[in-house]
């Protein structure tokens, strides 16, 4: 009986301690992102990247909702990666380069 309540407690503790590892965060991202092509884009670019959950684009509202992994990914990390693709991430400024190269819808005010 002993065996059995040692065992349980150190399946306690150590699936406590493994979620302790895993911390997962979810944040909203406020993006420059204008269409659903921006949100095929980003979604598969960060849906595919280590550590990342999910991520998900309002486009109406431009929010990026992002859930990750604090152990494999940071957010600043996240914010590069939006910047890179050529979107703003909160107060990261897109990469101009990358912004350039987006489609015309995609650029700023492509909608408008």
């Amino acid at each position: 009986m002993k065996n059995i309540v040692v065992i349980f407690a150190m399946l306690f503790i150590g699936n406590s301690f493994a979620q302790e590892l895993k911390k997962v965060e979810e944040v909203t991202i406020h993006t420059s992102a204008e269409c659903n092509d921006c949100k095929k884009r980003l979604e598969d670019k960060l849906n595919y990247t280590k550590g990342i959950r999910f991520a998900e684009l309002d486009v109406p509202s431009m929010n990026l909702t992002v859930s990750y992994t604090t152990k494999k990914i940071d957010l600043t990390k996240i914010k590069t990666i939006i910047s890179e693709l050529g979107y703003d991430a909160d107060d990261v400024k897109a990469n101009e380069a990358a912004q350039k190269a987006l489609p015309a819808c995609c650029q700023p005010n492509g909608h408008k």
